[in-house]
């Protein structure tokens, strides 16, 4: 039983912040090559090693927990294990229903497992198996079919390098070629870009302390102060929850933000209400502190933003994390995009909303990606790094520029191939001036979505199933 749990460790090594992704690959392949005897003993280690794998990736989870230790510090540890264990409950299925002995089935089985965990109980698809390739070019995959065809290529290397194991180098050495392949003629440098001016404010407020009344006032006018240095930009954007008070009450607030930018509309997250709903938001402030658009997010976070059955756990004392006067969040209207003055429409996302790749497309296709975020809640390592990847993916996926800011970090300018051409790093306070990438032509992902990975994923799985039915493979054959 240790075993299939040691290399769903490390397999869990390939996301952000190690990006070890031939461990992660080499780690899949071991798993698929063990035998197993029984559907039982099947169902056994898949859960095992994607318990492995996601008390790993996602350990980060606590750290929401941890903000204030005395109240729900005792919760950490249950997190992190009802979190791994019922993530890994896609995976332990996966390998039930896979075709007894064969890897290219049970390695699809786990594909279309990661696929429905995107979608499933409002999804969570975070630490996917194809976000392990953000640093390598095989990441701009990700423009023809998403993240599930990144994690269709995964299984597929870790089946090929299963078969390498048993020397099947005939059967292993098409799909490392094609691989190898698409990586040679990924490969490029950065360039420079030139266009509109976008300046990415950072204010560096531990989460702590971001709601305290002395300390967010100081965390306000720090923002104030790099928003009116130097020459003024083309577009300023601050983070999620940059303005501490409702947007009823922050008049005086957004005067000074105006006053500040200099003309230069600006973007920035603030809470708001109607009647007795709340909503997190983000405006869009031009000159005169005229509040030319505004975004209420759409999908909230369970659990953090509301709690499923809200009413009766209240009564026990049991809150979400980032609701506002003790209640909790509703969700907006739905996807759409904001005209931002001189530089086009913008797809606002806010926190959460960066990781569902089939929610980013819009009817029209926006000049760029804005993610407002507060990254505060993820602690210092893992999870904050992890959201930049997804947010270079989206970025990638779409063919677009992203302007991504955080509380704490990282905040960063990405470009249409995921690359990052400016940052603020983790725990800092400051701000720079980045210019905007243009945006490129639309992807096949922009246009298609999922679809195509889907298909192939149902396509495959079906061939394999067909295959079996018909005993055109041995399904004794741990080969195939």
């Amino acid at each position: 039983m240790l075993i299939p749990f040691g290399l769903g460790l490390a397999a869990g090594t390939g996301q952000a912040p190690w990006g070890l992704w031939f461990v992660t690959v080499a780690a899949l392949a071991f798993w698929l090559n063990r035998p197993k005897s029984t559907r039982r003993a099947a169902f056994r280690d898949g859960w095992l090693f994607g318990a492995g794998y996601f008390a790993v990736s996602l350990h980060w989870i606590v750290s929401p927990f941890l903000v204030d230790i005395g109240s729900t510090g005792w919760m950490a540890p249950f997190a992190l294990i009802l979190m791994a264990g019922g993530a890994a409950l896609f995976w332990a299925v996966a390998s039930y229903v896979a075709r007894p002995g064969s890897m290219v089935s049970a390695g699809l089985m786990i594909a279309g497992a990661e696929a429905l965990r995107s979608y499933l109980f409002t999804g969570f698809p975070w630490a996917l198996l194809g976000h392990i390739w953000i640093d390598t070019p095989l990441a701009q995959l990700a423009a023809f079919g998403g993240p599930h065809l990144l994690t269709l290529v995964t299984v597929m290397l870790g089946v090929a390098c299963a078969l390498l194991l048993q020397r099947q180098i005939w059967a292993a050495t098409p799909p490392l070629a094609a691989v190898l392949g698409w990586v040679v003629l990924s490969i490029g440098p950065v360039p420079d870009y030139t266009g509109p001016t976008v300046r990415l404010v950072q204010p560096n407020a531990a989460q702590a302390d971001k709601w305290d009344p002395i300390k967010s006032q100081m965390f306000f006018e720090r923002m104030i102060g790099f928003t009116q240095d130097g020459d003024p930009p083309d577009l300023v954007v601050w983070p999620e929850t940059a303005i501490s008070y409702l947007l009823e009450y922050a008049g005086d607030a957004l005067d000074q933000v105006a006053e500040a930018s200099r003309g230069a509309p600006t973007v920035l997250g603030v809470n708001r209400r109607d009647g007795a709903r709340y909503y997190n938001a983000s405006i869009v402030l031009e000159r005169g502190a005229i509040i030319s658009n505004t975004y209420d997010k759409a999908h909230i976070v369970p659990f953090g933003e509301y709690i499923p059955g809200g009413e009766l756990l209240a009564k026990f004392g049991i809150g979400s994390f980032a609701a506002s006067q003790g209640g909790a969040f509703t969700a907006g209207p739905g996807a759409r995009v904001v005209d931002v003055t001189g530089i086009g429409n913008a797809r606002i996302l806010i926190c959460y909303e960066g990781i569902f790749a089939h929610e980013i497309g819009t009817i029209e296709r926006p000049r760029l990606l804005i993610l407002i975020t507060n990254d505060a809640w993820f602690g210092p390592a893992a999870g904050p790094r992890q959201h930049l990847a997804q947010a270079r993916l989206r970025a990638i996926e779409q063919g677009l520029p992203m302007v991504r800011v955080a509380n704490t970090g990282i905040s960063a300018m990405i470009d249409g191939k995921g690359r990052i051409t400016n940052q603020i790093g983790m725990g800092q306070a400051g701000y720079i001036d980045a210019a905007l990438p243009p945006a490129l032509a639309p992807t096949i992902y922009s246009k298609l979505g999922d679809l195509p990975a889907l298909l192939l994923l149902l396509l495959s799985g079906g061939l394999s199933i067909f295959a079996t039915t018909q005993r055109w493979i041995d399904p004794t054959d741990k080969t195939t």
